[in-house]
């Protein structure tokens, strides 16, 4: 069964898109499709974004308490990856490096974004970096 990594990109995603491909491959890796792995510094990523983003609260009407469950749930689905190496990968954006290091630690197969300055890393130490579409993809024909 594939590991993957799902950033905070995604994951906001499919908290705001109910319908959408990242809300899809939550939906899968609940079924047993995948296993998502997840670091705390991630998820504390999503809650922050959702519950301190003016501009996302604006468009999209939603509870804290909705973000905190939310929340609570991932860590539920998702396999906890603690004690993250210390990499430098990515300059541009530090903070996409905790999302490599938790697939380096996870022995991840893919990381699924939508960042541009993850997505063209391509490949990292044999860990595919692709969007949520591609993974959706693969996952449908396995």
């Amino acid at each position: 069964m594939p590991k993957a990594v799902l950033d905070s990109t995604v994951l906001i995603s499919a908290f705001l898109a109910k319908t959408g491909v990242s809300a899809e491959l939550l939906r899968k890796a609940k079924n047993g499709c995948f296993d998502i792995c997840l670091a705390e510094e991630i998820l504390e990523e999503v809650q922050r974004a959702l519950l301190q983003y003016q501009k996302i609260r604006k468009r999209y009407h939603y509870l804290d308490q909705t973000v905190i469950q939310y929340v609570q749930t991932l860590r539920i689905v998702a396999r906890l990856i603690t004690e993250l190496p210390l990499i430098e990968v990515i300059n541009s954006d530090p903070d996409d490096n905790m999302v490599v290091a938790c697939a380096l630690k996870a022995q991840a197969d893919y990381i699924v974004t939508r960042d541009n300055d993850l997505l063209s890393l391509e490949n990292y130490e044999d860990i595919k970096i692709i969007t949520p579409e591609k993974f959706i993809g693969i996952l449908r024909k396995g």
